[in-house]
């Protein structure tokens, strides 16, 4: 199995923040994002293939793409303004890996996060959201350096739990590899597309990156159109089969 990242533009800075956003709970992350990209009119610089994708092409803006995309932009800031970075690389797409492709996908990143001097890489993850009214926002660091920033932007640790997938495998890869990688998990309905759970997955993300200005409110709005037009309350309904996917 062999993934292969296509670069349709060199693009390289000194320190750079890379945001993944793969299919979880909700679509949150997909949504989060996909609206980070578009909210910040980043360029798509890359993609990546392989035989073992799904048969599809994504088009936007009468441009074929493949179903994962990497979108990049300048960042200009400082250290007291937020995260210390002068570039942002988001990742982005709407199908979940197989089982057996998540842990290289995982070190096909990493190794180019590495060549493209990233020193934070930030998963997105939404997770069930088992209790009405628990709305934490959740977090998990691979390195000491990596907590350091949850606690500085005031993200509550996971302590004792499991994160599957992409961000699983970033996360322990992170560790034995001393990057610093860091998992957000925040609660989604899980019977639909969530942009509420995705707008909550954008606050801490607006925390970090002040300058960008990120809003997330359209996302909440979004989401109360949605309820509306079908009728149902805020909160988490049906019922949750794959609990045991991502949780905290």
């Amino acid at each position: 199995m062999t993934f292969e990242i296509h670069e349709y533009k060199n693009v390289r800075w000194n320190n750079t923040i890379a945001v993944m956003g793969f299919p979880s709970i909700g679509l949150a992350s997909s949504i989060a994002a996909n609206f980070l990209a578009r909210t910040l009119e980043l360029e798509i610089i890359g993609g990546i293939s392989s035989s073992d994708f799904p048969p599809y092409t994504v088009v936007q803006n009468g441009m074929p793409l493949p179903p994962v995309r990497i979108y990049a932009g300048d960042r200009n800031c400082d250290v007291e303004s937020g995260m210390n970075c002068d570039g942002l690389i988001v990742v982005t797409s709407e199908f979940m890996p197989k089982l057996e492709q998540h842990h290289q996908l995982a070190v096909t990143f990493l190794d180019w996060f590495r060549k493209n001097n990233v020193g934070t890489v930030i998963c997105l993850e939404g997770i069930p959201q088992f209790e009405p009214d628990d709305m934490r926002i959740l977090g998990v660091g691979s390195t000491n350096e990596a907590n350091s920033i949850m606690d500085k932007y005031s993200i509550e640790r996971l302590e004792d739990s499991l994160v599957r997938g992409t961000s699983g495998v970033m996360l322990y890869e992170g560790t034995m590899r001393n990057m610093n990688v860091l998992a957000i998990l925040a609660p989604a309905r899980a019977d639909m597309p969530d942009p509420r759970g995705a707008a909550r997955l954008m606050e801490p993300l607006a925390r970090m990156l002040p300058e960008l200005k990120i809003d997330p409110e359209p996302l909440y709005k979004e989401a109360e159109e949605a309820e509306k037009r079908m009728g149902i309350q805020q909160g988490p309904m049906g019922n949750i089969r794959n609990k045991d996917f991502l949780y905290g």
